[in-house]
């Protein structure tokens, strides 16, 4: 996508504020913690302000309910009524079924077998049916026989106008709630949250700067800014499954290359580094995912960020006890 069809498809302030208040009746505005401690000061400096975007209280236990209602939103009654179909290893999973319920349809789910059976019971809990696969690549095909034969609209985890106009809500509510940010890091999956976020945190406040943060296991987004051009990924190889996309997609992408300074990785150690942190410190059971802002923050950019006034994004957690405390416990 060239610089000008980007400039002629990204959304107006106006229009995300209008989006804010299509969703506003279904979605939590979602608090924000300033962390104040001893241990930030010795981890960060105490000229360091941290503040953290709590998504993880979010209906479905994440950001992903305001993309998935922006898109459903936007159907037509009759395809409404013929339901939805989605793919995702979990979160956005849960949020398509929480947003079938919220609007009176159904949701059938593709989901890989190694999901979390935590995520896996959420979705069944909220009325979805879920269909299990071996691959991700396997959960593309079905879904689209799903379409194919049932007619169910396929809501995207991560691409497109509308999810990004649900996704840029985040970004206009924590600009809201904290006008004076300096800098913002935000987790990296397909990039539909860093897109729409980085979006509105730029018509918001132009001076702010934001990165993004992927797992090196999963790094698409940083490959495909390194290249130019939205890349794919043969494997995913990180504890991060949320952030796990196989391949990048033009809107989110061109989004990302506008708005973002950078693209980060970090390594699973630092993942769980930071989820131990988060719980001690925060008393959050973050998922890999949830922790990825704050494991960039206390690593690749951490000098160049320290005295500034950062924002972190706890982008959600659907994580059962038996698995998060396997991830936090020290490794042998």
């Amino acid at each position: 996508m060239s610089p000008a069809s980007l400039s002629s498809a990204m959304p107006t302030l106006r229009e995300i504020r209008r989006a804010q208040s299509r969703i506003g009746g279904r979605v939590i505005e979602t608090p924000v913690l300033r962390w104040e401690s001893p241990e930030k000061d010795l981890l960060l400096g105490e000229e360091t302000e941290v503040w953290v975007k709590m998504e993880v209280f979010q209906h479905g236990g994440s950001f992903k309910p305001r993309g998935a209602l922006m898109v459903m939103l936007e159907l037509e009654d009759d395809e409404l009524a013929r339901g939805v179909t989605a793919v995702s290893a979990g979160n956005h999973a849960i949020a398509v079924a929480y947003a079938a319920r919220s609007l009176e349809t159904t949701a059938k789910v593709v989901m890989p077998r190694t999901a979390n059976p935590f995520r896996i019971a959420r979705c069944r809990d909220l009325g979805a049916e879920v269909v299990l696969v071996d691959t991700v690549n396997q959960a593309f095909e079905e879904a689209e026989r799903i379409q194919e034969e049932e007619g169910r609209y396929f809501v995207h985890p991560f691409e497109g106008p509308q999810t990004m106009l649900g996704t840029a809500t985040v970004g206009l509510e924590y600009c809201t709630q904290v006008p004076d940010l300096e800098a913002v890091i935000i987790p990296v999956g397909g990039g539909g949250l860093a897109g729409g976020m980085s979006m509105a945190i730029h018509l918001m406040n132009p001076a702010c700067l934001v990165y993004g943060v992927e797992p090196y296991g999963a790094d698409v987004m940083y490959r495909s800014l390194k290249s130019g051009k939205p890349e794919s990924l043969a494997s995913i190889d990180t504890i991060a499954d949320s952030l796990g996309a196989p391949f990048a997609l033009p809107y989110s992408f061109a989004l990302c290359k506008a708005f973002l300074e950078e693209v980060v990785r970090v390594q699973d150690d630092e993942l769980r580094a930071a989820m131990r942190l988060m719980f001690t410190e925060m008393k959050i059971a973050a998922e890999p995912a949830c922790a990825a802002s704050l494991a960039a923050l206390l690593g690749p950019l951490k000098a160049q960020l320290r005295g500034r006034r950062v924002g972190l994004i706890a982008c959600g957690s659907n994580i059962d006890p038996d698995t998060f405390f396997s991830l936090i416990r020290p490794q042998a």
